[in-house]
């Protein structure tokens, strides 16, 4: 950790300040990962990546393609891989998958290797941010809203306990939720520090 001057707290020298030299951005589908995690990286002057997005460019096929190919399981066993090994990668805001929880492993591998950011919303917010999306695989179907509602009964407990910090999204901008997340982080570590 390096040390703190206040003088420095403007954009370009943020990367001065980081939290953490990997973020770790987990949570439902709409939440809001990718888009919230292209500020933060930015902010932070930080590298980003997007686990699905990673699995595409390893696989050459689309995430819709290798559920209908390979089923979940076969895309989970994919996901793990992929998360394994960006989770070793320095300087890294990472955008998971929002099943990423459902494997031990992979809430083992982001707890161990970086600052974990739940960020949660409301169904209403994840069914209205989701229901053109023809990209995810587990929303089509004839209730969107009901599937939602079910993953998060699931998942919502793991997202809770694989997260350092839980940061909300519901409406509000990307760039207010990444200050946020920034501040958030930043808070977290002086209060570690502290209690050494």
């Amino acid at each position: 950790m390096t040390g703190r001057d206040p003088q420095s707290e403007n954009a370009k020298d943020a990367h001065l300040h980081a939290p953490s030299s990997r973020i770790f951005l987990i949570g439902p589908m709409g939440a809001g990962k990718t888009t919230i995690g292209r500020h933060l990286a930015a902010m932070l002057a930080m590298d980003f990546s997007d686990s699905d997005h990673e699995i595409e460019t390893r696989t050459g096929a689309s995430i819709p393609l290798i559920f209908e190919i390979e089923g979940e399981t076969g895309f989970r066993r994919r996901e793990s891989a992929a998360i394994a090994d960006l989770v070793t990668r320095p300087n890294l805001v990472l955008a998971t998958g929002g099943g990423v929880i459902l494997s031990e492993a992979s809430r083992e591998a982001l707890r161990q290797n970086g600052t974990v950011v739940y960020l949660r919303a409301a169904t209403d917010i994840l069914v209205e941010r989701t229901r053109r999306d023809r990209s995810r695989p587990l929303l089509q179907t004839d209730d969107p809203r009901g599937k939602i509602e079910e993953l998060m009964r699931v998942r919502d407990p793991l997202y809770r306990s694989t997260a350092h910090v839980i940061v909300d999204t519901d409406r509000r901008s990307p760039a207010a939720v990444a200050r946020d997340v920034i501040a958030r982080l930043k808070s977290e570590a002086r209060d570690e520090d502290a209690g050494r």
